[in-house]
């Protein structure tokens, strides 16, 4: 065992790319939430996102080209959804694991060519003079800019649900769609809006694990991340700045576990494997102690007609 190997800025650098992933998924699935809509989907959005933003970035030799399409391939599919739940009024439950699976088969269709194909490389944002302070630059500043991105989005979302008209709207919906539409309202808009939001961050994330943190394309990559982005916005009382922090604990307990194995800690691999899942799970559960800030239609299905 050899801990010495093991480079504190390096890991610290790592652990926001690992984070950013989950980050935006979850960031994405909290507005969802807000607007009072459970989707279960968000894996599937996921990894139709990483096929769809590797393939169109192959083809293309553009990642940024990439990028965007899976944000768009990650909305359509939340259309999917949003048809199924908003239209013909059908579980949301149901309709969202529906969703997870028909995205891992697709992906797993679409992908069969791409299996071993490198993809064109996103170039590091590496901010002048900034990136050269010591420890600091490489930890903050020498990152790509989705990662940039992602904090961005973040407080953009906190903006928008405390300080705007809009996120005043998609709260109250989702705190009663009845008297939302009583107030005049398109429910059904906004929880359209929300969910194809929630899609494109999704597919955002996606593309993030095949296209940056992972360069290739393997069947089933997301390995799960969606689930934790669905947990990781429940155990932070949908709080943008609580997913934030959640987001980066998982992704430096995630690095911390693989560089112990790099370093020959003597600990069974599966253990340290599932380590940060447990990690992350009881640390977040002990921040949610206030779990007023759930939506109070969350998961209840609107009719106009009502």
């Amino acid at each position: 065992m050899d801990l010495s190997a093991i480079n504190p800025v390096l890991l610290i650098a790592s652990l926001m790319v690992a984070a950013t992933p989950l980050l935006l998924a979850a960031i994405g699935e909290l507005v969802v939430e807000k607007a009072g809509v459970l989707n279960l989907g968000v894996e599937g959005m996921m990894i139709i996102g990483a096929i769809s933003g590797f393939a169109i970035a192959v083809e293309t030799t553009s990642p940024m080209v990439g990028l965007v399409a899976a944000m768009i391939a990650g909305a359509v599919l939340s259309l999917l959804f949003a048809f199924l739940t908003q239209f013909a009024l059908a579980n949301q439950v149901a309709s969202g694991l529906a969703l997870t699976l028909f995205g891992l088969g697709l992906s797993a269709l679409m992908g069969q060519s791409y299996v071993g194909i490198k993809p064109p490389a996103m170039a590091k944002l590496d901010i002048p003079v900034l990136s050269d302070i010591p420890v600091l630059g490489p930890i903050l500043f020498s990152h790509d800019p989705v990662l940039y991105i992602g904090l961005a989005l973040t407080a953009a979302v906190y903006w928008f649900l405390k300080k705007s008209r809009g996120g005043l709207i998609l709260r109250a919906v989702g705190e009663s769609h009845d008297a939302a539409h009583a107030l005049g309202y398109n429910v059904i808009r906004v929880r359209i809006l929300a969910i194809m939001f929630g899609g494109a961050c999704a597919g955002l994330g996606g593309a993030y694990i095949s296209l940056i943190r992972v360069p290739q394309w393997t069947e089933g990559m997301t390995a799960g991340v969606g689930w934790i982005a669905l947990a990781l916005v429940v155990f932070a009382s949908w709080k943008p700045w609580r997913v934030l922090l959640g987001a980066y604990l998982f992704g430096g307990i995630n690095v911390l576990q693989l560089n112990l194995q790099a370093a020959g800690i003597a600990i069974p691999v599966e253990y340290l494997a599932m380590s940060p899942y447990l990690i992350t799970i009881l640390v977040l559960v002990i921040m949610s102690a206030d779990k007023s800030g759930a939506p109070a239609s969350l998961g209840r299905t609107f009719h106009a007609s009502q």
